[in-house]
C-alpha cells in the first residue's frame, strides 16, 4: 500500500491536478472578454489591479456585518499557507519530489500555533455554513466534501508529525492526493479563479471610472 500510495498514486494525483487546473484556468480565459463599446472613462488595467489587492480588506460598509467571516476567513486561509509552505516535512517534501530545491521551515512551535489557527478557522466556517440559514441553503455537497478532505488532510499531517508513525505519514499522503484529484473539479479551484474574477470585475469597472 505505501508503495502505492507513495509511487503510482501521487504521479496521478500530480497530473490530474495540474492537467485539471491549467484545463479550468484555459477554459475560462479562452471565453474572451466581451468588447466594451462604451467610451473609456478610467484605466481598465489599474481598476483590475486595485480590486485585486483591495478586496483583501473588507469594505467599511460590509465590515461589521460580515466580521466572523472575515475573521475566520483568514485564520483558516493564513494557517493552511503557512502549513503548506514553511512546515519543515512540507518542504523535503517538495524538495525530493517536485523542485529540487528547498528554504527555511518555520520553528516547531510556529508549527503548532499555525495549525491551531487553521483548524479553527475551518471548523468555525464549517459552523457558520451548517447554522447559518442562508449559507446552509446555499451550500452544496461539494462545499461539504471539499471541506472534509481539507479537514482529513491536516488532520492526518498533525497526527503524522507529532506521533512520527510511518503509517500515519501514508495515510497523510492518501488524503493529501485524493484531495488533488478533487481539487480541479471542485470549488476549491478559486485557489486560482479568484485573482481572475477580482481582475475582471475591476477592469470593467475601472474602464469606467468606478471603484470597486
Amino acid at each position: 500500500m505505501s508503495e502505492f500510495v507513495q509511487g503510482p498514486m501521487w504521479t496521478i494525483a500530480v497530473s490530474v491536478f495540474f492537467i485539471g487546473v491549467i484545463w479550468r484556468l484555459v477554459e475560462i480565459l479562452r471565453r474572451g472578454i466581451k468588447r466594451d463599446l462604451a467610451v473609456s472613462r478610467g484605466s481598465a488595467g489599474y481598476g483590475g489591479a486595485g480590486t485585486i489587492l483591495r478586496r483583501f480588506l473588507p469594505k467599511k460598509e460590509s465590515a461589521k456585518s460580515s466580521l466572523f467571516l472575515i475573521i475566520a476567513g483568514y485564520m483558516f486561509h493564513l494557517g493552511l499557507f503557512a502549513l503548506l509552505l514553511f512546515a519543515a516535512p512540507h518542504i523535503r517534501f517538495l524538495e525530493s519530489q517536485l523542485f529540487g530545491f528547498g528554504w527555511t521551515a518555520m520553528p516547531h512551535w510556529a508549527f503548532v500555533v499555525s495549525a491551531e489557527i487553521a483548524f479553527a478557522g475551518l471548523i468555525l466556517l464549517w459552523l457558520r455554513r451548517i447554522l447559518h440559514p442562508v449559507t446552509r441553503l446555499l451550500s452544496t455537497f461539494d462545499d461539504y466534501l471539499a471541506s472534509g478532505l481539507t479537514f482529513i488532510a491536516m488532520l492526518t499531517g498533525c497526527l503524522a508529525l507529532f506521533a512520527s508513525y510511518s503509517p500515519l505519514r501514508i495515510l497523510h499522503l492518501f488524503s493529501v492526493e485524493l484531495l488533488m484529484i478533487y481539487f480541479p473539479f471542485s470549488n476549491l479551484m478559486h485557489a486560482f479563479t479568484f485573482f481572475i474574477s477580482r481582475a475582471y470585475t475591476g477592469a470593467a469597472a475601472g474602464r469606467h471610472g468606478v471603484q470597486t
